[in-house]
């Protein structure tokens, strides 16, 4: 093992050295602290969260600021958010309890030197000139509007598309095939109605709901919906009408026991009363 001779000069060289490694130690510790206390600060301290209303319009939004900038900085904000002029803007400060705190009049001061909880506070916007949501009044807005025949010889509207791609009500093949399919489909209800006769026993079976038992009182078509309907006399209240829809009478028979339903779901029999037999009590 070889020993190295150290001078008194050396040895004060590593002295030093060893205390600038623990001094450089000891403030990054300290600058590691202090910047999570500021990162603390920052995002809990230093931040306001506000409900904003105004005179300018009937809705209210939430926003948050920083208590470090000026009214004036939050002016220029609050005219992107309202449409109230920063110029013609004033604001109220209301608590939770939407009790008037206090006015924002200082330009230069900061948002934190007023008393604003970081919570629940409310800032009312009014701008001067500006009657009360005078920009949602559309009455005076001049509007554009096409006729259907200008429209029609616009290119690049849906209506343009659709007629060069022959799709929908522009597609003869397709709309000749919806009227028959509409015209089997009626035919075929008009023959399952002349199946039913007025007093006939029936089941209405109506998907999703339980099947009931009555008469028929009515068949035909009405005038509240397009194609044949059944009107019901039910053996219980499980109605909604008397007979009669919009004060126009179909027959007679007690609140709650009538219904309309459509052909397709009455099925006529014999179908007695439902009720309790000689053998039940």
């Amino acid at each position: 093992m070889k020993f190295i001779k150290v001078s008194t000069k050396q040895n004060k060289n590593i002295e030093n050295f060893e205390r600038c490694k623990l001094t450089v130690k000891q403030n990054q510790s300290i600058i590691t602290e202090n910047m999570s206390e500021v990162a603390y600060i920052k995002t809990d301290s230093h931040i306001v969260n506000v409900r904003i209303s105004s005179n300018c319009n009937s809705f209210t939004s939430e926003r948050k600021f920083d208590k470090g900038i000026t009214v004036q900085t939050l002016k220029d904000k609050l005219e992107l958010i309202t449409g109230a002029r920063s110029a013609l803007m004033t604001i109220e400060v209301f608590d939770q309890n939407d009790v008037k705190v206090c006015d924002l009049k200082d330009l230069e001061a900061l948002i934190g030197s007023f008393p604003i909880e970081p919570q629940g506070f409310r800032l009312h916007i009014t701008d001067s000139e500006l009657r009360k949501q005078e920009l949602e009044d559309t009455n005076g807005v001049e509007k554009f509007e096409l006729t259907d025949v200008e429209y029609s010889k616009k290119t690049g509207t849906v209506r343009d598309f659709m007629k060069k791609n022959r799709m929908g009500k522009y597609n003869p093949e397709e709309v000749a095939q919806i009227e028959k399919e509409k015209a089997e489909a009626e035919q075929m209800e008009k023959e399952a109605a002349s199946k039913i006769a007025v007093d006939d026993r029936c089941e209405v079976a109506v998907p999703g709901q339980v099947a009931r038992r009555g008469e028929v009182k009515y068949i035909g078509e009405v005038h509240f919906k397009p194609g044949m309907w059944v009107g019901i006399q039910y053996d219980e209240p499980f109605g909604k009408n008397d007979g009669s829809v919009e004060e126009k009478r179909y027959f007679q028979c007690q609140p709650k026991y009538g219904g309309f339903v459509r052909v397709a779901n009455v099925t006529v029999g014999e179908f007695p009363e439902e009720g309790f037999s000689d053998d039940e009590i």
